[in-house]
């Protein structure tokens, strides 16, 4: 398991808007421990400094929970990768009922490993690409994505997708964010600056 302990997770996602419990720190520890295993053997992360990896991958993503928020209801994480933005999300949002879309089947396993590892309920890995999801599942409260490139199929899937009031969420730089931010047929707030990031923010839209 990765060395850290709660003082140092607790210290290091502070400045996100987390309030650490004892419960949460040890979610964080095992999956830290979990994707520096699995990222000798299948490629998860370039990060392998534990402390990094809490900040870049943990911080980053559970900053949203305060930030937009994202505190309970139905949200899809597309193209979860290792399962960033959606399981450090939902470790922090206890409320939230998650599905980790991945078409990876490496990754897939990876992600159901964290899940079974972190006793995590109320998530569901599917396998597969967004457009296989089928088209009467029930809308979604939140869309996410980090490191996904196809911004105008995301869009566009995710208008079909997203609830009444629904919102998409993005993880980008601040170039992308203003490129994306002129993007028709969504309303989208002005982004949201990532503490202890020099370019990275938050994006949030919803369809017109």
């Amino acid at each position: 398991m990765a060395h850290l302990s709660d003082d140092q997770i607790a210290r290091h996602l502070k400045p996100y808007g987390v309030k650490c419990t004892p419960a949460l720190c040890e979610q964080v520890r095992a999956y830290v421990s979990l994707l520096l295993q699995w990222n000798r053997k299948i490629s998860l992360t370039t990060i392998i400094d534990p402390i990094e990896i809490v900040k870049f991958h943990f911080g980053e993503c559970m900053f949203a929970v305060s930030a937009v928020p994202i505190l309970s209801g139905r949200m899809a994480d597309v193209g979860s990768g290792p399962g960033f933005p959606g399981l450090p999300i939902r470790m922090a949002a206890t409320e939230l009922d998650l599905t980790l879309i991945e078409s990876n089947t490496k990754r897939a396993i990876f992600l159901a490993e964290v899940i079974r590892t972190t006793h995590l309920d109320h998530v569901t890995v599917f396998r597969g690409r967004m457009e296989d999801l089928g088209a009467d599942i029930a809308p979604f409260d939140f869309i996410t994505a980090r490191a996904l490139g196809q911004h105008d199929e995301l869009l566009s899937w995710a208008q079909a997708h997203l609830a009444a009031r629904g919102k998409i969420v993005l993880w980008l730089g601040e170039d992308d964010a203003a490129l994306l931010s002129q993007k028709p047929l969504w309303s989208w707030q002005l982004p949201i600056h990532i503490p202890g990031s020099q370019r990275r923010c938050l994006l949030v839209g919803a369809p017109l």
